[in-house]
């Protein structure tokens, strides 16, 4: 039988904490007089908060001293932490658990490549910790999509070259990242958004389980 290293993202992928990233950017940015959109937010996506920050102050042609910009990045991880402390197994995006389930029925290995620092408390909240070999978050990391670096630390610690990888992401970074590193790349989302993916789908709803299988058998 193949093995194939399946790495999800977090972030709208497993679960919808992109409202969460929203409301909490929000509220920074109303603080610094700055307008912000969700068409806005949506360019966040899949990107480190760092650099998430720095697009933001750019927006509002902004500059601040780096004590400043280091204070209000804790702001905003307090203000996401208070939201996502409250998350449960109601919050996995649908279909997500069938998915996970035929991959380690298959046995399949499974990891996690999210920009975000707080990938192992959600995954633990929303009781999927269990499901993956490997984490790769933020932390471990020092470059944001679209550098491939998040998902070629998975494949490595999942043992799996990078080109029998199959990556999930929901953002056009993630796709470009997952592209550069030679794997095939699964959008979920948009099609419009996400066309430099390979497929694209809505959400694990569509996602037959023949078409998990070709994954693993092609």
């Amino acid at each position: 039988m193949q093995v194939k290293g399946f790495i999800f993202d977090l972030d709208g992928v497993i679960v919808d904490t992109a409202k969460y990233h929203y409301l909490a950017w929000k509220s920074l940015a109303d603080d610094l007089n700055i307008p912000f959109s969700e068409h806005q937010n949506e360019q966040l996506k899949g990107v480190s908060r760092v650099e998430s920050l720095k697009k933001i102050l750019e927006w509002g042609n902004i500059t601040i001293s780096e004590d400043r910009f280091k204070s209000i990045m804790n702001v905003k991880n307090e203000h996401y932490l208070s939201f996502i402390s409250n998350m449960t197994e109601t919050e996995i995006l649908p279909d997500v658990i069938r998915v996970l389930n035929q991959l380690s029925d298959e046995r399949q290995k499974i990891a996690l490549g999210s920009a975000s620092k707080n990938a192992n408390n959600i995954l633990e909240k929303v009781n999927l910790l269990s499901y993956f070999q490997v984490i790769v978050d933020g932390t471990h990391v020092s470059k944001a999509k679209p550098d491939p670096e998040v998902f070629l630390k998975a494949a490595e610690g999942l043992g799996i070259l990078p080109e029998d990888c199959i990556v999930f992401e929901d953002s056009i970074a993630g796709i470009q990242a997952a592209n550069t590193a030679g794997m095939k790349s699964i959008g979920i989302g948009d099609a419009v958004v996400l066309f430099e993916a390979d497929f694209v789908f809505r959400d694990f709803t569509e996602m037959s389980i023949e078409f998990i299988k070709d994954l693993i058998e092609k």
